[in-house]
């Protein structure tokens, strides 16, 4: 075998390899989010008082990229509440306990298909 023919191999395993490491998450994980019943909200810098019950929670908390099920966050830890905002449909934006305050989260569609 020639010594051209073995890098070449070589080099095809590692390629191979790299490919197969990549994530297959399709969130950006460059942006905090939460994922409430499989739709994926988008944290934002922006706070409301206008809170109503309690829709959810964190299950489970990850800041490694991948994709997980329930209502998962790669911000908040597990526990920390989801609440409607009043006069806002859970379409548009929920908000999230944070430090006695409520950050608002925008929805950005269906988590793991974007």
């Amino acid at each position: 075998m020639s010594i051209s023919k073995f890098l070449l191999g070589i080099l095809s395993i590692v390629l191979l390899t790299l490919a197969g490491c990549t994530s297959t998450s399709s969130q950006d994980w460059a942006s905090n989010f939460i994922v409430l019943d499989g739709y994926i909200y988008i944290v934002s810098d922006e706070y409301t008082e206008n809170v109503g019950e309690v829709i959810g929670q964190v299950t489970h908390y990850s800041d490694q990229e991948a994709t997980y099920a329930g209502n998962f966050s790669n911000m908040y830890e597990e526990g920390t509440k989801y609440y409607e905002i009043e006069g806002v449909s859970r379409e548009v934006a929920i908000a999230v306990e944070e430090n006695d305050k409520y950050r608002i989260a925008n929805q950005n569609g269906k988590y793991g298909e974007k």
